[in-house]
């Protein structure tokens, strides 16, 4: 049985060969969601590939892992799969489509456009010399705040409204109703597994990534990702809160709570990424999808450049270096926002819905078996 060129084929294909021999059944939550299928129809493959983490124990340990004839490689398979919803579900899908077939020189030409654009704007709107001598701090004489604030409002509700757009066609492809979101015992599980990367712990021992050793690097890495970008999210709206509602003008303190908020994120937008990247530069090729390397590397590199020019600029922000790391910085910020909706960030939004939607079925299972 050689593999199929369709991967939604080829995870059908697997996933019989795997529900047969269920040797790898306590490995994630994949494989009980298996289990509780006979059938697998589309929405399930991209349901399960959603779930997947990629781990690829189950790759290890597979008796039929090439070279045998049946040729079965799940994490490969449904890595395909997975980035294949990711532009059925992105709206509009042609952009995600285009965006694809190369990312890395996407995000490129988005991060230099966009810098050289507020870099323009700042030079007609303020005077040539602004992005050279701009003032100790001085934020809003590059830019104004009232502009800064309408264009990254606008942006930001708009790709909010993309990935809410993306979630409703997940959500309903599963064949789950909303009403099911409010089921609190599922949502908490769900969302727990979510938050705290269970699936890539394996009870402490951790996962086979980047090779076939357990190690608990990746789950960090994540973590420092994840929460470092909550954690400049919470500095963003704090600052915020500060100039909207308190009227306190930046820039703050070095020992307020932007600041500080800021550069613990900061330092885990640094850590985590580069971590990530070390990883995966490192993992068995056999495991993954060739495909989405560009897009999980300019992911991780604007993350990477959003938090180096972040800390660069609160640690120079009273230099004349100020105005050319804030537009840059600024560049790379919106960069990474326009990217969200069609690159590796909806992971996050669709593993999560997966996890819930997996605690939902393991939470109606229970209720069966009670009968």
């Amino acid at each position: 049985m050689p593999p199929l060129n369709d991967p939604l084929r080829e995870g059908e294909r697997l996933l019989v060969i795997c529900n047969a021999c269920r040797y790898c059944e306590g490995y994630c939550a994949v494989f009980p969601a298996m289990e509780r299928r006979r059938v697998f129809s589309d929405a399930d493959l991209k349901y399960m590939a959603n779930l997947c983490h990629n781990c690829s124990e189950c790759y290890y340990a597979c008796q039929y892992a090439p070279p045998h004839e049946y040729a079965v490689n799940l994490p490969r398979t449904l890595a395909e799969i997975r980035v294949q919803s990711y532009q059925q579900y992105a709206w509009p899908e042609r952009l995600a489509r285009a965006c694809q077939k190369n990312w890395l020189v996407a995000a490129l030409m988005l991060l230099v456009g966009l810098t050289a654009a507020i870099c323009g704007g700042a030079a007609l709107g303020q005077g040539g010399g602004i992005l050279i001598s701009p003032g100790a701090g001085q934020f809003y004489r590059i830019i104004p705040h009232h502009v800064m604030v309408g264009s990254f409002g606008v942006v930001s509700l708009l790709v909010l409204l993309v990935l809410l757009a993306g979630f409703v066609r997940f959500w309903r492809e599963t064949g789950e109703g909303f009403r099911a979101l409010l089921h609190g015992k599922a949502l908490a599980r769900g969302l727990g597994d979510a938050f705290t990367l269970r699936y890539m712990s394996s009870a402490g021992a951790g996962c086979t990534y980047p090779n076939e050793e357990r190690s608990m690097s990746r789950r960090w890495f994540h973590h420092l990702t994840f929460y470092g970008f909550v954690l400049c999210f919470a500095s963003t709206s704090v600052a915020a809160f500060y100039s909207n509602v308190l009227g306190w003008a930046a820039p703050y303190g070095y020992l307020s709570a932007p600041v500080i908020l800021g550069t613990l994120g900061g330092i885990g937008l640094l850590i985590g990424p580069a971590g990530l990247l070390l990883l995966k530069w490192r993992r068995n090729r056999e495991t993954g999808d060739p495909g989405q390397s560009g897009m999980d590397t300019s992911f991780m590199a604007l993350l990477f450049l959003v938090s180096l020019t972040g800390l660069l600029l609160l640690a120079l922000r009273g230099t004349s270096a100020m105005g050319i790391l804030l537009a840059i910085h600024l560049g790379a910020v919106m960069a990474l926002f326009l990217t969200f909706p069609y690159g590796k960030f909806v992971h996050g939004i669709y593993r999560s819905a997966a996890l819930v939607r997996n605690a939902l079925e393991h939470e109606r299972q229970g209720v069966e078996a009670g009968r």
